[in-house]
């Protein structure tokens, strides 16, 4: 008889693993299947985590426990922090990781949890018994049992990859795809799409010329990742930028034709805010030069990443026009760029908990519902992994709103707005991005964590400890006012020291000098009063809405009901409302036909007695 599993997750990407940790951080036994454990935790295309919104989804990981960023900090190879010429708001931590060593030390940490039993097989179907998933069914038949499944499968449902004319079935070059696994979510009904992803070819760094580049350093000191990561002590590898020619878009604009993307090989959609160099030759053609940025693989290897040119084209057009870039004149190229071509499901279909609404116990996470990027995976991966082993516990579901976290904004979007195209996170799709920050993320999410038991007492402890200073230091600043005989300052005398952090010029370490506080303060801490005395009128109107929001949000709607029946809805209102199924007005809001009339048409229809 087969054994069984609290929770069983398919994939050992990004998603799978983080959703594997959070149901074992909850106690769950849980089974993780692979088809090859040596790639579990591989960085499919660009060596680094982090970037821009990114960032601060790692750092909401982490204060919920995960992985992702600890194991960043132990393998990085390069540390910076972007956009720290903008406001906070906008600032997100990035890093280089060394590609083998993030891998390596990730199915570590998997193999080292003594909850997770880690096996290699392919999952060709599920189990399914009174209208609930109850398992998996593996290759030669296998039968896996789980009161629930988390199904991250990256880009390998029915993978195909491009280059030129050529066609190569598989999830990644060299790997076989998840073609059963597919065709069996299909025979469940569930609506399914075409996407397109792609990666540019990797070049031997010994044949390249750096000196026609531009050096790009870390940061010094560099920045950990984790909240929990004290300081960070390693040598930082440098990456360099160069650009395209106006030769080189020549030689592309020759060969279009020839690219799988524009031969009509590829059907699927791809990523509009990374586009291959075919699609940017394409679409800007005023441009004669686009930037590449030339990353490092790892400490230990010399092969390189060439950031902003994935391609689909032949192999023999690659070599011509990577040889006209500044300092890849000789570039020898390891691995040739391609596209990747795989299956999605329409995330309309899932719960905020990431369960797919008609088949209990069958969670979805990662590029299957329609996401690109290592961030957003394993954030997805998480919040499935937390909710499947939270309803084998027959506990409440673990859902975090868009005034909480990027992951909720990352949620929320998904099964309101759907994923037309691969879903990349900025911070421009979050309205409440200016208290979704990357340095307070610990404060917001490590008590919703602790609540259900993702994070230990220790870590909640040390965020109590710290936002404790915050507000002793806050208060006396609050409390104490400017006297100081400096030129350029003494006219603000009088002034309280923490309506000072207002003024554009000032900073924190400015107005301890000048005030002679006495306390050792450490740096997260001095960082976190700044910003909030900084941005106080912006926070408190911002809060201010969210007291507004959460009224929409606290107005629950049926989770099976006939919008038809309603008056007054239009008509494409009803069947917007009865394909995604809100599961409160605010989310009715937020999806796409839905106008203020109609929302007005269903807060006064639920708010009768009469009302469902």
């Amino acid at each position: 008889m087969a054994k069984a599993y609290d929770v069983i997750v398919v994939g050992g990407g990004h998603a799978g693993i983080e959703a594997a940790l959070a149901a074992s951080r909850l106690g769950c036994s849980v089974l993780l299947l692979t088809m090859n454990p040596d790639t579990l935790g591989m960085m499919s295309c660009n060596p680094a985590i982090g970037g821009l919104a990114k960032g601060q989804i790692v750092r909401e990981i982490d204060a919920l426990g995960g992985a992702m960023a600890r194991n960043i900090d132990e393998t990085g190879i390069q540390f910076r922090m972007l956009n720290t010429a903008k406001g906070p708001a906008v600032q997100s931590p990035r890093a280089q990781a060394d590609k083998m060593a993030y891998a390596a030390r990730m199915r570590r940490v998997i193999e080292e949890d003594s909850h997770i039993t880690l096996a290699m097989d392919t999952v060709k179907g599920l189990i399914m018994e009174q209208g609930r998933v109850a398992g998996v069914r593996g290759s030669y038949e296998e039968f896996y049992r789980g009161r629930s499944v988390v199904i991250t499968p990256g880009t390998f449902l029915r993978g195909r990859l491009h280059i030129g004319d050529r066609i190569f079935s598989g999830g990644r070059l060299g790997e076989h795809p998840a073609d059963g696994l597919g065709e069996a979510l299909k025979e469940l009904g569930l609506p399914m799409g075409r996407l397109k992803t792609g990666t540019p070819a990797r070049v031997d760094g010994k044949s390249l010329d750096y000196s026609r580049m531009e050096p790009q350093k870390g940061d010094d000191p560099p920045r950990p990742f984790s909240f929990r990561t004290e300081r960070l002590s390693l040598e930082q590898v440098p990456c360099f930028k160069t650009h395209t020619r106006e030769k080189t878009h020549e030689i592309i604009r020759k060969n279009l034709k020839l690219s799988a993307l524009f031969s009509g090989n590829i059907t699927g959609i791809g990523p509009r805010y990374c586009p291959s160099i075919e699609d940017k030759v394409k679409k800007f053609p005023d441009r004669d030069s686009h930037l590449i940025f030339v990353e490092p693989e790892g400490r230990y290897t010399t092969e390189m990443y060439l950031n902003g040119i994935s391609s689909s084209l032949p192999a023999e057009i690659q070599e011509e026009f990577i040889h006209t870039i500044e300092g890849l004149e000789k570039a020898r190229i390891v691995r040739y760029a391609y596209a990747v071509e795989y299956d999605y499901v329409a995330p309309y279909i899932l719960r905020e908990t990431l369960e797919v609404r008609d088949i209990p116990g069958l969670f979805l996470a990662g590029q299957i519902n329609g996401t690109s990027g290592y961030e957003e995976a394993a954030a997805q991966g998480l919040m499935a992994g937390a909710n499947a082993a939270l309803g084998v516990l027959d506990k409440p579901p673990f859902i975090l709103r868009r005034d909480e976290a990027y992951i909720g904004v990352l949620i929320d979007d998904l099964i309101t707005k759907g994923a037309d195209e691969p879903y990349r996170m900025f911070t421009s799709r979050a309205e409440y991005r200016l208290l979704l920050r990357s340095d307070n993320a610990d404060r917001r999410l490590v008590p919703r964590a602790a609540e259900i038991g993702l994070v230990d007492k220790g870590f909640l402890d040390a965020v109590k400890e710290k936002y404790e200073k915050c507000e002793t230091l806050g208060s006396i600043l609050r409390k104490e006012s400017l006297k100081t005989d400096h030129a350029e300052w003494k006219r603000f005398n009088g002034r309280k020291l923490y309506d000072l952090l207002k003024v554009r010029e000032m900073d924190m370490e400015t107005l301890l000098s000048l005030s002679a506080l006495e306390g050792d303060w450490e740096g997260d801490v001095l960082e976190s009063v700044a910003i909030e005395a900084k941005y106080d009128g912006y926070i408190a109107r911002a809060l201010a809405d969210i007291r507004k929001f959460k009224k929409m949000e606290e107005m629950r709607l049926p989770s099976s009901f006939d919008y038809r029946g309603i008056k007054g809805l239009t008509s494409e209102a009803a069947e917007k409302l009865n394909r995604y199924r809100p599961s409160s007005v605010g989310m009715a809001s937020r999806i796409s036909g839905i106008s203020p009339a109609d929302i007005s048409v269903l807060i006064v229809y639920f708010s009768r007695k009469e009302g469902p």
